[in-house]
């Protein structure tokens, strides 16, 4: 295997490598894994930032919301670094993710929850439960609204209902205030303030983070007093090899949004570190059918090519230092009915 060149096999046992590895086996097949993995488990971490204070605070605060609502984009920039992927793409989050912050004595943990809408399939199922789940455990719940839409969507309005059938309060976050006028923006504040539901509302811009540093000292003074529940280096506690297949799986969602329907997922199966501060990631795209894994290939490699050079680029920004990344294209027919597919990602595969 050559630098800089993707090897597609005649067989389409496919696999792409961005950079040149020594030490692989035939056509890039692994061996042995005794070796591998020294840190796939560990958490996004920065450096330390001090002692825990003499009167901590600590709290969960569940961000939900309709698909698209921007909660992923929201959380990314109350931690100050990518924990959660983003697309434009609705659905893209389909598992919990934990962000974790730190705002004077406050240590805030974000739960980024899948988008909430009606199901039709088992993964749908699945993710709906778990942001209602992640809803439940919360101190606090913030509801974003994508305040660009034309009225208020069904999926919002149930998030709203539901939570007045259960007596919960929430906080109202407006999401997107750039792209309205402000009468508008008014209009649909007191059109949700009839609910009952919401104690406080707060416009922002995720994107522009417009208002984000307000709702995140206004969400770390009202946190109940406790101590911290993460270490205060901690930033998620999403695994780095889910986190890389989750990086992965962006890129496919950004580049082949068109194409490519929600039948495609993403595990890192090796992970691999050396003394030079490398690291050696194995990823396998799974799709459903063999056309799909055309699609993902794209003419002569060159799709995979590219989808592999943008994963490769902003695991080396996160983990700050060089990502030998080799992707696999492979067909897994009925993966989305896959009990163990579920288990990984923290799905009830039962749920109704």
């Amino acid at each position: 295997m050559t630098d800089g060149r993707d090897d597609i096999d005649n067989d389409f046992d496919d696999e792409f490598e961005d950079d040149a590895f020594e030490g692989e086996g035939e056509d890039g097949e692994e061996g042995d894994d005794d070796e591998e993995d020294a840190r796939p488990g560990v958490p996004i971490a920065l450096p330390p930032l001090g002692a825990m204070p003499e009167h901590p605070r600590c709290g969960f605060v569940a961000l939900v919301g309709a698909p698209n609502a921007g909660k992923s984009t929201l959380l990314n920039a109350m931690i100050g670094s990518k924990v959660s992927i983003v697309s434009p793409k609705v659905q893209t989050t389909r598992t919990r993710v934990l962000g974790i912050t730190i705002v004077g004595d406050s240590q805030l943990i974000f739960v980024d929850t899948p988008g909430i809408f009606k199901p039709k399939r088992r993964l749908d199922r699945a993710m709906v439960a778990a942001a209602w789940q992640g809803a439940e455990d919360a101190d606090v719940i913030g509801v974003l609204y994508d305040v660009s839409r034309r009225g208020v969507d069904d999926d919002t309005l149930g998030i709203v209902a539901r939570l007045k059938d259960q007596g919960r309060k929430a906080i109202l976050i407006l999401n997107k205030i750039d792209l309205v006028k402000r009468d508008v923006l008014l209009g649909i504040a007191d059109e949700f303030q009839k609910s009952g539901v919401f104690t406080d509302t707060f416009m922002i811009s995720a994107s522009t983070e417009d208002g984000v540093a307000h709702l995140k000292a206004f969400l770390s003074a009202g946190l109940p007093d406790g101590p911290w529940h993460f270490p205060e280096d901690q930033i998620s506690d999403m695994p780095m090899r889910l986190l890389a297949a989750e990086i992965t799986r962006e890129k496919l969602f950004l580049q082949l949004h068109q194409e490519l329907p929600y039948s495609a997922t993403v595990e890192t199966e090796v992970w691999e570190e050396f003394d030079d501060g490398s690291v050696k990631i194995s990823q396998v795209i799974f799709v459903q059918r063999e056309s799909q894994k055309a699609i993902v290939l794209g003419k002569g490699g060159q799709r995979i090519k590219s989808l592999g050079q943008a994963a490769r680029s902003e695991l080396q920004k996160m983990l700050e230092r060089r990502v030998h990344l080799i992707l696999f294209v492979k067909v897994r027919e009925g993966w989305v009915d896959d009990p163990e597919r579920y288990s990984a990602w923290g799905l009830d595969f039962g749920a109704s």
